[in-house]
């Protein structure tokens, strides 16, 4: 779980995905919600994000927040993979292409 994996497109979008939904039923629930249900959903939001992208400190702020009554209606889960996923790209850029000179020409 603590092992950070290769992003890629997929992955990237399907975080971005469980992030969203997440975050719109947190929405349509609303303040009052269904008992726990708000709790259920940040779990395996945490957890579904965790799986994609790799855990990242980034994301138990937003677990702690989204337990606050009325901070859950901010798409945090949302924000929290974009945060994670910029950071995590400008950790590891892509391999740049060789150079001409780096090149051996048979």
């Amino acid at each position: 779980m603590f092992e950070v994996p290769d992003l890629t497109r997929a992955r990237i979008l399907s975080a971005y995905a469980a992030a969203a939904v997440t975050d719109i039923v947190q929405l349509v629930l609303g303040p009052a919600g269904w008992v726990m249900a708000d709790e259920v959903l940040d779990v395996a939001a945490m957890l579904m994000i965790s799986r994609l992208i790799g855990f990242h400190p980034l994301l138990l702020p937003t677990l702690v927040l989204e337990l606050v009554p009325l901070a859950d209606l901010l798409p945090t889960w949302t924000a929290a993979v974009a945060l994670v996923v910029a950071l995590r790209r400008q950790k590891h850029p892509g391999i740049p292409p060789p150079d001409d000179r780096n090149v051996i020409d048979v």
